[in-house]
């Protein structure tokens, strides 16, 4: 019994010893800050079948259907544009980069 038990202990030490490595390193983590840079985003305003763009030089203007589908895209080209749409009666969704509008032509 004696010799079992040395056995047990002996063998216990080893799992023990060998499951955490003395001259492991420690592990080293780097964490940078990212940058996040705020644009300012664009402005929509609907007036009738016209909509006026700011803030939106060089993004397009895309106008989808309520099935999802998109019916006509506009080209952004200064910073504050006007754009006529040419759309049949109905509701739309106005997208420019991030910002999503409703919109309802009569």
């Amino acid at each position: 019994m004696n010799r079992k038990n040395s056995l047990m202990a002996l063998c216990c030490a080893a799992l023990l010893t060998l499951g955490t490595p003395a001259l492991a390193a420690p592990m080293v983590m780097e964490m940078g800050v990212a940058e996040q840079i705020d644009e300012p985003a664009p402005q929509l305003s609907v007036d009738g079948n016209t909509v006026s763009v700011q803030g939106a030089a060089g993004m397009t203007l895309e106008a989808v259907s309520m099935t999802g589908r998109v019916v006509a895209t506009y080209k952004i080209e200064g910073a504050a544009q006007r754009i006529e749409l040419n759309l049949p009666k109905g509701c739309y969704i106005l997208k420019v980069g991030k910002v999503v509008r409703k919109v309802t032509v009569r």
